[in-house]
């Protein structure tokens, strides 16, 4: 389903262009809180068997020190991706004791704000940065929207393919098309831009991903603590949502930041992103002014800006340069291009031991070349205005048999517009297939159409199915972590996967003590160059 001011640049995937799209680099990065046996977050620090936190690759931590995120390389194999979150999974668990990994985005029962332990990461200047930022995190915005979980998906196209698509762009557009038309210009200017029109068609039709891939429509009551105005029904003994929601970690209750709302940031272009997002970095402001920098001799935050770094900005999809030690990921950016785009939307399906599939990974790069491949104008505030409802809908509504989405200023019904969404994203599964000589990408694409016509398989379908047969959220989720726990158990963790990763906690550590002993400077200098650059 394209808008009718878009066009499609699918016929230029010719044959010779059709196997870089066996190329395509991919990561996850999964989060997930560590609980103690009463379904609370755990309150003991990081476990020194994982490595630091600061300096390991693949076993870290967000915001919390109990919330995990694990981290996949970037590989071209979807199978290697699950399986190298598999040994994750396998390897931490073997090193927490009788701790469980919570398994959904909304998080186990909280007891109060104090009871979220914010993350450490030693004693060094970017240690301390990294824990100030997590402090002004919880200041800004309370600690409990931050112990929320989600799945982060990494996508990048070789620069093999980006060759080969510029090439034929340029023949097809002609050669006076300027760089921001997508036309001749570097290959990096090129690929930035094509990652820009991606990133817009992404919010264009991301409602879709909310309903085949939401998996929070319910949360406990303990959430609710800091949030007396929600409009949530009360569905159990501790379990509140909505009938019909798909991802209430996706809706305003989740990501409560008025702070936030008036910014404008722009993604028409790379340099307009740039722009925008360090405006707001640079833009003070009063209600943050008030809490100041430092409570005594503690620091709180890292300044009083609208943003105290670019992440702070809670994007749905972001575009992605790996930095330099020391570097900004904006100047990053700004210096050398887009190299790749993050997804950020999706939730944790509490029904998978990853937590994502393979299935789910085919069809994400099914969507996201669609994406690519939809050369739509910039958005306007009139088209983002739609945009925005279409997504609030399908977040709080998905599930609604009578449920409309508005394109092109008509009201389409759901089931409508989904089904003519996935027809259209058919195509690019089927060139990934005969790039693979497969049929996965298609039969991913069949699975999710089986979702459109029968809700009920849809995971959050699915919680809400056990929820109104009487169980709270918080047993449905516990028995999901202990009945993953007891499937990594029952798996062998190759000696050689459980070694390397001994070797990458030693690893890790030392370079975090490296890193500590190379200081020359105290945290109150280091934190004034870094907010000056």
């Amino acid at each position: 389903m394209l808008h009718s001011e878009c066009t499609s640049t699918l016929s230029l995937v010719t044959d010779e262009l059709i196997p870089h799209l066996k190329d395509i680099g991919r990561g996850v990065e999964k989060e997930g809180l560590r609980v103690k046996p009463c379904a609370g977050i755990a309150d003991d620090t990081h476990p020194e068997s994982l490595g630091s936190t600061l300096t390991h690759d693949s076993i870290t931590t967000d915001y919390s020190e109990a919330l995990l995120e694990f981290i996949s390389p970037k590989q071209t194999n979807i199978d290697d991706t699950v399986t190298y979150l598999s040994t994750l999974h396998q390897y931490t668990l073997k090193n927490i004791g009788d701790q469980l990994i919570w398994p959904t985005s909304m998080p186990c029962r909280i007891d109060g704000e104090e009871s979220i332990p914010i993350a450490r990461y030693g004693r060094s200047n970017v240690g301390t940065l990294k824990h100030v930022y997590r402090q002004g995190l919880g200041v800004r915005y309370g600690r409990t929207m931050q112990a929320i979980a989600g799945i982060h998906y990494n996508f990048s196209l070789s620069d093999g393919f980006w060759k080969a698509y510029q090439t034929k762009f340029v023949q097809q557009q002609g050669e006076e098309q300027t760089v921001d038309g997508f036309g001749e210009g570097g290959l990096q200017d090129f690929k930035s831009a094509h990652y820009f029109s991606l990133i817009r068609n992404f919010r264009r039709y991301s409602w879709i991903l909310h309903y085949l891939f939401g998996a929070s429509p319910v949360l406990d009551s303990s959430f609710l603590a800091n949030h007396p105005r929600h409009n949530l029904d009360k569905l159990g003994k501790n379990t509140f949502g909505l009938p019909f929601a798909t991802s209430l970690r996706m809706s305003d209750l989740g990501y409560q930041n008025s702070a936030q709302e008036e910014l404008h940031i722009s993604y028409d272009s790379l340099g307009d992103y740039v722009t925008t997002l360090a405006k707001a970095m640079k833009q003070s402001y009063g209600p943050y002014e008030k809490i100041g920098v430092k409570n005594g001799e503690q620091y709180i935050q890292l300044n009083t800006n609208v943003l105290q770094i670019e992440n702070e900005y809670y994007s749905d999809i972001r575009p992605k340069r790996v930095t330099k030690s020391g570097e900004k990921p904006i100047a990053a950016l700004k210096e050398r291009g887009v190299e790749y785009i993050e997804v950020r939307i999706l939730d944790i399906n509490p029904y998978l031991p990853e937590g994502i599939s393979s299935q789910q990974m085919r069809f994400m790069d099914a969507f996201l070349l669609h994406c690519l491949f939809s050369q739509c104008p910039q958005n306007s505030d009139t088209r983002c205005t739609e945009i925005r409802g279409n997504q609030t809908k399908v977040i709080l509504h998905g599930r609604d048999p009578e449920l409309t989405l508005e394109r092109n200023g008509q009201q389409v019904p759901f089931k409508t517009a989904a089904t003519e969404l996935l027809d259209t994203i058919m195509q690019t599964a089927t060139l990934l297939d005969k790039a693979h000589d497969s049929f996965e990408y298609t039969s991913a694409i069949y699975a999710q159409q089986a979702k459109v016509d029968d809700v009920a398989l849809t995971p959050s379908a699915m919680l809400m199915q056990a929820v109104e047969q009487g169980v709270d959220f918080i047993d449905i989720a516990y028995a999901q972590a202990e009945k993953h726990k007891m499937h990594y158990a029952s798996l062998k963790l190759t000696q050689e996967s459980e070694q390397d990763l001994i070797e990458q906690a030693a690893k890790s550590i030392k370079a975090q003590q490296k890193i500590e002993s190379e200081d020359t400077i105290e945290f109150a200098e280091y934190l004034s160059n870094y907010n000056a650059s």
